[in-house]
């Protein structure tokens, strides 16, 4: 009976660590919208009690999220990418100005025109969680999605 108590303490030990490391999951996908014109979608799944920031979050505040996109001489960029999801904008006592943050699941979406050619959109994402007393570093993530 105790190593079934040890056990389940351990379990629930070990998923907290991981939750706390790693709350926000990214997806990547795209979808043709037209014959030239593809939709690429970034999406972030963020544990509950956490938060990531909008692109457009006061610079003196958190690190906003940011995309890097590598030269590709085929693909022309439409635009920023549009951010969806549930967002609180307010006053941060953690970094003394407004902020602009999402929780929940976060959408970025990106539209790319291909001039000639199946392509690969290559490029990275920074992004910097917290929740209501802490905050992890700054992460980026690499991602190479195909254009077909």
């Amino acid at each position: 009976m105790k190593l079934t108590y040890f056990l389940l303490f351990f379990s629930f030990l070990f998923s907290t660590i991981i939750t706390a490391q790693t709350p926000v999951k990214w997806d990547f996908a795209a979808k043709k919208i037209q014959d030239t014109e593809y939709e690429i979608t970034f999406t972030a799944t963020v544990a509950p009690g956490w938060s990531i920031y909008s692109q457009y979050t006061d610079p003196s505040g958190p690190v906003p999220t940011a995309f890097g996109f590598d030269e590709n001489a085929n693909l022309e960029f439409i635009g920023k990418p549009v951010e969806t999801g549930k967002k609180k904008e307010a006053f941060d006592d953690l970094f003394g100005v407004n902020v602009i943050k999402f929780s929940g699941v976060v959408t970025f979406t990106q539209k790319v025109k291909v001039k000639s050619g199946n392509n690969t959109v290559k490029g990275y994402l920074e992004f910097m969680s917290c929740d209501d007393e802490k905050c992890l570093p700054p992460k980026e993530v690499d991602f190479n999605i195909t254009l077909e």
